[in-house]
């Protein structure tokens, strides 16, 4: 068949597809985006802001063991001897929402020999209760009467603050002037000055709370007439860590 006079060639056809369908290939790949460099040098600096604050709440466990041959009269006895526990804390004047049971548990008491299976010799039940005292001057006098009506179980005291936020942000700011004065100390060694802010990030806070101090655990308490109870609150340290980036030129 012969091909009128003006129309594309056979060969004409196959490039032109070739050339569409590279056009369109083309288009179908993603291009890198851009990278913005910025005139200058950036410096990132991590840096703790740190208040110091006296802990106005102390939180301490206190509960009953009780052992029996009879796992009802160990569990019977233990709920007697709490119930006195938990008498003396709120006659302490301590409110109910700052009294909440942590652990109730009931256990079996075992005999161990050679080359023979545990024999059970009782039961043991606990049952413990988490006390926070809004006045760590209390704390003391108050484990003192625990004792005196049945508690043999004493842990704490942990220290914090009731309203840590005012402190957090005093040790933010703390943390950006300790981030700009560290900045302006690298520039000024790299012959540069600091031109500004690029970016502020938080990466930690500590509002203040103290771990527990093994030194304050005390197991069965028994020496009831000594010296009172003394619990003294400190100081504590309240941090943020600020993670800032510079621009230098």
């Amino acid at each position: 068949m012969r091909v009128p006079s003006g129309w594309p060639t056979f060969g004409a056809i196959a490039a032109l597809s070739v050339l569409a369908t590279a056009g369109t290939a083309s288009a179908q790949i993603a291009l890198p985006m851009a990278t913005v460099v910025p005139d200058g040098t950036v410096l990132d600096v991590t840096a703790t802001g740190m208040v110091s604050r006296t802990p106005d709440i102390a939180t301490i466990r206190a509960g009953v063991v009780t052992q029996n041959a009879i796992a009802a009269t160990a569990l019977s006895n233990n709920a007697t001897r709490m119930a006195s526990v938990v008498g003396a804390l709120k006659a302490a004047g301590i409110a109910d929402r700052d009294i909440t049971t942590s652990n109730v548990a009931l256990s079996p008491q075992y005999r161990y020999a050679d080359n023979q299976p545990p024999v059970v010799t009782g039961y043991q039940a606990s049952n413990t209760v988490t006390v926070k005292f809004r006045d760590v001057k209390k704390a003391g006098p108050v484990l003192d009467a625990l004792v005196r009506a049945g508690a043999n179980q004493i842990d704490g005291p942990s220290m914090s603050l009731a309203d840590p936020d005012s402190a957090l942000d005093e040790a933010r700011a703390d943390a950006v002037t300790r981030a700009r004065a560290k900045a302006a100390l690298y520039a000024k060694a790299a012959g540069m000055t600091v031109a500004r802010v690029v970016s502020i990030s938080e990466t930690g806070e500590n509002g203040g709370e103290r771990p527990e101090m093994p030194m304050f655990r005390v197991q069965a308490m028994a020496a009831r007439d000594s010296a009172p109870t003394m619990v003294m609150a400190g100081s504590t340290d309240v941090t943020a860590t600020l993670s800032v980036r510079f621009l230098l030129k």
